[in-house]
Order: C-alpha cells, then sequence, then structure tokens
C-alpha cells in the first residue's frame, strides 16, 4: 500500500508491503510493537531497534518523539489523497484565506469555531455532496478568524465557507 507522508511542509511517498517498507527508493525491513506498560513503542527498521513514543491526533495527523524531539506528521493512503485532491479546489492555495466549497452541498458539520488555532490537514467542515460525506480541510496553520456557514446550509461551489488568518 501507498502512503503519502509530509513532515515540515515536504511530503514523502512511502511503499508498505507486508513488513518491507521502500522510501526514496531503499528498502527496509521494517517492525513497530509496543513496549508493555509505558507509552513506548519499539521500532525495527533492518535490525536495528529504535525507542519512539507514538500519538495520534485522528484524521492521519500523528506525532512521533524519540530523544525528546517531536515530529509531526500527517499521513494520508493513495485514495484519501485522491480524493482530497477531487475535493480541494484548484484555485485555493495553501496559507491564510478561505475555505471555499469545492462543489455544491449542504453543511453536515462545523468542527471549528472562530479563535480556533489549526494545523495543515485538521478538518474544520464536513460537507455532503452527491451523497457522499467530504471533511474540508485546513490548507496551512493558522487561526480561524470567522465560520461563514452553520449547520444544515446549503452552500454553492466555491462559497467562502472558513476564513483562516496565518498564525
Amino acid at each position: 500500500m501507498r502512503y503519502h507522508v509530509t513532515v515540515r511542509g515536504r511530503e514523502i511517498a512511502i511503499e508498505v508491503e507486508g513488513d518491507r517498507v521502500t522510501v526514496g527508493g531503499r528498502t527496509v525491513t521494517a517492525s513497530l510493537s509496543a513496549i508493555s506498560g509505558t507509552p513506548l513503542r519499539l521500532l525495527m527498521l533492518d535490525g536495528r531497534p529504535t525507542e519512539l513514543v507514538v500519538e495520534t491526533a485522528g484524521r492521519g495527523l500523528w506525532s512521533f518523539i524519540r530523544g525528546g524531539e517531536r515530529t509531526d506528521a500527517e499521513v494520508v493512503d493513495e485514495r484519501t489523497r485522491h480524493i482530497r485532491s477531487l475535493t480541494v479546489p484548484r484555485d485555493q492555495k495553501p496559507g491564510a484565506g478561505p475555505i471555499k466549497a469545492p462543489m455544491p452541498g449542504l453543511v453536515l458539520r462545523v468542527l471549528v469555531g472562530p479563535g480556533d488555532q489549526v494545523t495543515a490537514g485538521r478538518g474544520v467542515i464536513v460537507l455532503e455532496a452527491m451523497k457522499m460525506e467530504n471533511e474540508l480541510t485546513a490548507t496551512a496553520d493558522g487561526t480561524v478568524s470567522r465560520v461563514l456557514v452553520g449547520t444544515g446550509q446549503a452552500v454553492e461551489k466555491g462559497q467562502p465557507l472558513v476564513e483562516l488568518k496565518s498564525s
């Protein structure tokens, strides 16, 4: 299975087949197991052990803590990446500004409010379109300055839904 991992704004493609992981053309044998009674995990890469803490914030957002250093990452599979490419408008650039409806639909849930701090990839609105739920996400880190729609509201393609300002 192919995954796309974004760390510090850089996207890395990772291929996973059983215990074989390929990154940048290099394949290693990998396993991750819990260390009983602790929040630690043991990561084995080609037989070399590394202890780390793995935390999830949901929706593909992960934090890895190793040696006191924290690394945040977004991990999405090929299918999720493809769906996002279809639901984020082409004219919507990463950064502050409005998050717009990619298609006509109905607002099912508003996941943020004014003043909320968001990170890139965090869900902000759930929109129903063509009988499917589509979670729209922040395209960059920022602060929600305004929520322009409410639950149950019909929206048109390109309509601003949430306004973000840079943190």
